[in-house]
């Protein structure tokens, strides 16, 4: 049986990130730091992942994606180029919260200890974050969604779960309503195809459903009220 090679995206943060997997191994990424050009920057740095990695469009046998939450154009970007080179290839997209690569991170850049708890707090604008708690499993290697993803004003949050070490990039925008900051700030796709790549060989559920967690900013306009009926005049 030949190796898997994963194409990982993610543009639910500000962060576009990409990145290739031969096996379990990460072979490229690469990632764009900007939350207004997802549109513009993910096409050229997918491109230039797959030449890194020395893997055609072709090679590719799955991909793995971001279903946020996130804001709703970014998200949608990643979400809609992952599902239509896979449907363009006919190879299988897996979903997994961008929540939980960002926890995965945390794990592989500061070793927390097993069974701790921490947070993952996002920018959901508005004033707003995106967040889920998560602990530590035994084995110290990867973490655990202790509840579903939310949004909310940080303030709302209770003053426990805010206490706690929080990565994302909440406590950046929130210092003082959050405790200790820590990494990553943004999601990194070699965390999220390594989640990806655990959850497929369990056989899990990795539906691509977005997790947009409330309405887009962008709303079709309701249908214009006539002057006379509400009491104007006629010019």
């Amino acid at each position: 049986m030949s190796t898997p090679i994963t194409l990982a995206i993610d543009t639910a943060t500000r962060a576009i990130t990409v990145a290739v997997a031969r096996g379990d191994e990460i072979v490229a990424q690469g990632q764009v730091l900007d939350a207004r050009r997802h549109t513009e920057e993910l096409a050229p740095l997918l491109a230039d992942c797959l030449d890194r990695a020395g893997v055609g469009v072709a090679e590719v046998t799955q991909v793995v994606v971001g279903t946020g939450p996130g804001p709703f154009t970014g998200l949608r970007v990643g979400l809609v180029t992952a599902q239509t080179f896979a449907y363009a290839r006919g190879i299988p997209v897996y979903g997994v919260p961008s929540l939980d690569a960002i926890a995965q991170g945390h794990v592989r850049l500061d070793a927390p200890a097993a069974g701790s708890e921490f947070l993952v707090a996002t920018d959901a604008r508005r004033k707003e974050v995106y967040h889920a708690r998560y602990r530590v499993a035994d084995d110290g290697r990867s973490a655990v969604a202790l509840d579903e993803p939310g949004v909310s004003k940080p303030a709302d949050l209770p003053a426990e779960v805010r206490a706690l070490p929080a990565a994302g990039y909440g406590p950046v925008l929130y210092p003082d309503l959050f405790g200790t900051a820590v990494l990553p700030l943004d999601v990194d796709a070699a965390d999220l195809a390594m989640v990806g790549l655990a959850r497929i060989a369990v056989g899990a559920q990795m539906p691509t459903t977005p997790l947009y967690l409330r309405r887009p900013d962008a709303v079709e306009p309701s249908a214009a009220k006539s002057t006379l009926a509400a009491g104007g005049r006629a010019r």
